[in-house]
């Protein structure tokens, strides 16, 4: 774990409440791990990010809240990239962004040859 981590709970009730975290899991600076979840082997938890889901093994969470972006697979140490839909739709509004600021140039362009 590194500077800042929270590890909390989340009920006044007299249950378990806090997270459990399993061998090998790194927590970046400023994370916050929170409730009854558990983080599995191996993970890697982003800094900054806000889990309140449990993770499995192997997996690397970033965001607010935590999502898991990748989970490796030791065994053949390949990795699985899962959907990102917040980056994808960056990379949406990028891409029409740039046609429409085509466009435009465009468009310009022929008004300033009408002058």
């Amino acid at each position: 774990m590194y500077q800042g981590v929270t590890l909390g709970g989340t009920s006044h009730q007299r249950t378990k409440r806090h997270p459990t975290l399993g061998d090998n899991v790194v927590v970046g600076v400023g994370a916050q791990v929170i409730g009854n979840v558990t983080i599995g082997d191996n993970t890697k938890v982003g800094a900054g990010s806000v889990v309140v889901t449990s993770v499995p093994a192997n997996a690397t969470v970033v965001g607010v809240p935590g999502r898991v972006v990748i989970i490796r697979n030791p065994d053949t140490d390949t990795v699985e990239r899962l959907p990102d839909p917040v980056g994808e739709k960056l990379e949406s509004l990028e891409r029409r962004m740039a046609k429409l600021e085509q466009r435009l140039a465009t468009t310009e362009g022929s008004k300033d040859e009408g002058i």
